[in-house]
């Protein structure tokens, strides 16, 4: 992020959208943009972006994007689609945008190939010389063969008795678990849906009959050695079911996480406590309906309709509290999700969410992230490097190491912060610190008081230098760091 000038926060930006002023130029018209015409508009005071086939003027927003100019210069007169995703898939550019649309991208043409039982869609061939034809004809063949191998390994069935429906989706998965598992049944939908690395499974039915999902906890069973995984549900009428529900859109499909998109389910604010002077821990109880358990190093977004906008933010889970005794906490039970998140005096988001009643509801979407506990499970010396609520990210990772990786000899957390009030749960972590000779945690200051004893200053090599030492010379070393950007970026330098 960068700093933004005055006036230019969000709320600003959303005053603009909403004051009726022409943001595109265009006077209210919209086009068929050709990839021509679209490169055209490559310059700052006149930039057009394409994201998924619609094309937006940015130029307005320039001054209004937190991550600066120059990074909406790098999708300048482009298809900018795969640089968003890479940066903030989570953003609701509809909503932030829907001002500076100038059209949809002209499509280029597509033929469907008809044989006798089936409809198969192909490229248009017509002018291809006839040998890259076959060529092209043969490597289509290839990929709808290996794209259709998933029905092999992912598939579902489903069963009844007179008051349960059992739907039993198969995987062939060895390390199927529960964080592998997300199930939602809300909003006359049925929604299962199995994470695979980077891809997911999905079954998605409308309702045919009633599920007593507000009422009835879902039950779901997971079979890990063989990667069954059974969604249990109760009827709400002890009656015969003809079929599971109304396929929708998504059902029954195999693809990347990333195509698949966000899904989001309301879940109730239950409390709200102060951790520093201004930060707070937020509790939140999941649907009855869903089952969804954040795995470690992972995040999720909240959403909140704000003067009719849409914001989108995202917030790592943490515990309730740091254990010292390496059990989860009677309450840490699935149902509910804790963030502890830093409450800004200009910030838009984060003051919706300290307004945020107790019994008031929240959307969060389904988990996300890259980080895999492998790379905890195969190291000897773990260093975390954290500053501010960067720290979040640190609180399951070190409940996890400390409980279930025996391996690892040392545990080092560097905390940076700017002054002693500002430390998240420092009480904590030195009781932790005394309870696990592997444990230790340094904090250090960049505005400390005249009585702080402590290491000051900010991070550096020298810094660095000092604290993050291998136990013993050729130890396998973990380095996780997460801060605000010109921290992480700092530290990774």
């Amino acid at each position: 992020q960068v700093p933004l000038k005055p006036g230019r926060s969000l709320m600003d930006w959303i005053r603009l959208t909403k004051s009726g002023k022409d943001l595109t130029g265009l006077k209210g018209r919209l086009f068929e943009v050709t990839e021509d015409e679209l490169a055209k508009h490559n310059k700052k005071e006149d930039c057009w972006i394409c994201i998924r086939g619609f094309v937006y003027n940015v130029t307005p927003y320039m001054e209004y994007h937190p991550g600066g100019e120059d990074e909406l210069m790098k999708a300048a007169g482009t298809d900018g689609t795969d640089l968003f995703d890479q940066v903030h898939r989570w953003v609701n550019y509809e909503s932030m945008l829907k001002e500076c649309l100038v059209g949809r991208m002209a499509v280029k043409p597509i033929a469907a190939l008809k044989g006798e039982g089936c409809c198969i869609y192909s490229v248009f061939l017509q002018q291809i010389p006839e040998d890259e034809t076959i060529l092209c004809m043969k490597t289509f063949i290839i990929y709808i063969f290996f794209s259709s191998l998933y029905f092999l390994f992912y598939s579902y069935d489903w069963f009844q008795t007179d008051s349960l429906i059992t739907v039993v989706i198969y995987t062939k998965q060895k390390v199927m678990n529960a964080d592998l598992v997300i199930v939602d049944c809300q909003d006359k939908r049925l929604r299962g849906e199995i994470i695979v690395d980077d891809h997911s499974y999905l079954v998605e039915v409308g309702r045919y009959c009633n599920f007593a999902c507000e009422t009835f906890s879902l039950l779901v069973n997971i079979a890990e050695k063989v990667g069954k995984v059974e969604i249990v549900l109760k009827k709400k009428d002890n009656i015969h079911w003809k079929m599971l529900g109304q396929p929708l859109e998504n059902h029954n499909t195999f693809i990347k996480r990333m195509d698949r998109g966000l899904f989001y389910r309301k879940c109730k604010l239950v409390s709200k406590t102060e951790v520093t002077h201004d930060t707070k821990l937020f509790c939140l109880t999941l649907p009855k309906s869903t089952h969804l358990c954040v795995p470690t190093g992972q995040h999720v977004y909240l959403k909140q309709i704000i003067s009719g906008t849409e914001v989108v933010k995202p917030y790592t889970p943490v515990l309730p509290f740091l254990p010292l005794d390496f059990k989860e906490p009677s309450r840490h039970d699935g149902a509910h999700i804790y963030l502890m998140i830093k409450i800004y005096s200009c910030g838009l988001f984060t003051q919706a969410l300290d307004h945020l009643q107790i019994g008031d509801y929240i959307s969060v979407s389904n988990p996300e992230g890259n980080f895999k506990k492998s790379q905890v499970q195969t190291s000897e010396d773990l260093f975390l490097l954290a500053a501010g609520t960067g720290f979040t990210p640190m609180v399951k990772l070190l409940n996890f190491a400390l409980t279930e990786v025996s391996c690892l000899r040392t545990v080092k957390l560097i905390f940076f912060n700017k002054t002693e009030d500002d430390i998240l749960w420092r009480n904590q972590l030195e009781q932790l610190a005394l309870k696990d000779e592997r444990f230790e945690v340094q904090f250090i200051l960049s505005q400390p008081t005249k009585d702080w004893l402590g290491k000051q200053g900010k991070i550096s090599s020298s810094l660095l230098s000092e604290f993050v030492k291998r136990s013993r010379k050729d130890s396998k070393v973990l380095i996780c760091i997460c801060g605000p950007t010109p921290f992480t970026e700092q530290g990774v330098q």
